[in-house]
């Protein structure tokens, strides 16, 4: 039985300088291979011309580009567009292309579902089947039909980045370094629940963008919505926060899920306020969507709005997102891919 391939994509820099050593080929080869997968994004070792015959031979006997196309697409009447790509190992995740009239965002998963198990999410719901490797964060941007169209990537598709936080790291990398995307790293914003320590070392290894999920600023609801707020709490991830500066190049922003009833009045806008007093932040409101299973409804517009001018007027810059892709349910909290498990397994 053949020894199957090794993928090119994915891998640092560093990486490839080791690879290029182990086969005797000289060390200027590393930028070389980098250079036309990262910039020339090409197909096949075959078309690395600058490389020798003899090496890309050298290459070809263990190595391939190891991009995969995505298996399934859903368009949304927004033009929001829902990719499905299958990983090793038959699992699958989603990756979600949302345009704009002055941007395009890939949306990119880190994870087979997701531990983290958070009520209104239906990733959470999934479980967690796997991490992704290096590759398949990269590949999900390098594989889509409007990888040349990008402007910005978010890691808020399926799973928890700071959960497996070397292979982004390492994808960080890739995207904003001179050898790989060279991408500003204000393109790019990473997401977390609030997993303390990972955020620690993002906050130190990266410049990208932080986005923690919020949803309530009252520890104790939040714990019967976030089961991680029984390990991180959300008080003190918010004064460990306060240690960094975000005035300048980065930003930081929170996520909060707008539910009737829940956490929709202005007690919590006011308690979010006091919660965030001082710190340079965004918030970004977003309508709840309806998970199967799920006894939460989104709230109103109208208070959405309130909510939104109470903390603009009191100090706190708020954002209303708009709602993408919810037709196929593409939208935030929506991803999952449990059903095609399932159907693996028949």
């Amino acid at each position: 039985m053949e020894t199957p391939k090794m993928p090119l994509l994915g891998r640092t820099l560093y990486e490839i300088q080791q690879i290029v050593q182990q086969l005797g080929m000289p060390r200027f080869a590393a930028k070389q291979i980098a250079s036309w997968i990262y910039e020339k994004k090409v197909n096949s070792i075959d078309e690395m011309t600058n490389l020798s015959l003899r090496y890309r031979e050298w290459l070809h006997d263990k190595y391939e580009i190891g991009a995969s196309r995505p298996v399934e697409a859903q368009c949304s009447v927004d033009g929001t567009v829902k990719y499905l790509f299958r990983t090793i190992g038959g699992n699958f995740i989603e990756t979600v292309y949302i345009p704009e009239e002055d941007r395009a965002t890939l949306c990119v998963s880190s994870q087979v579902g997701c531990k983290m198990d958070c009520l209104f999410c239906m990733t959470g719901k999934q479980g967690h089947a796997a991490d992704l490797t290096t590759n398949q964060i990269i590949n999900q941007i390098y594989s889509v039909p409007e990888r040349d169209k990008l402007t910005n990537v978010v890691f808020m598709g399926m799973g928890e980045p700071m959960d497996n936080l070397d292979n982004v790291l390492k994808a960080l990398e890739i995207l904003t370094s001179e050898y790989g995307y060279k991408w500003s790293p204000k393109r790019i914003t990473v997401s977390s629940v609030g997993l303390k320590k990972g955020i620690e070392r993002f906050l130190k290894e990266s410049t990208c963008h932080l986005a923690i999920s919020l949803h309530t600023p009252f520890p104790a609801q939040r714990r019967k919505l976030m089961p991680v707020e029984k390990i991180f709490s959300i008080v003190d991830l918010v004064e460990t926060l306060r240690k960094y500066d975000f005035s300048h190049q980065r930003r930081l922003s929170f996520e909060y899920i707008v539910f009737r009833n829940l956490n929709d009045s202005l007690i919590y806008a006011k308690e979010l306020v006091r919660l965030l007093h001082g710190l340079e932040c965004r918030v970004n409101l977003i309508r709840f969507h309806t998970v199967p299973g799920v006894l939460l409804e989104g709230a109103s517009m109208d208070a959405i709005v309130a909510f939104r001018d109470y903390l603009t007027k009191h100090g706190v810059f708020a954002t209303i997102r708009t709602s993408r892709g919810e037709d196929i349910f593409a939208a935030c909290g929506m991803l999952s891919t449990a059903e095609k498990q399932k159907l693996k397994k028949l």
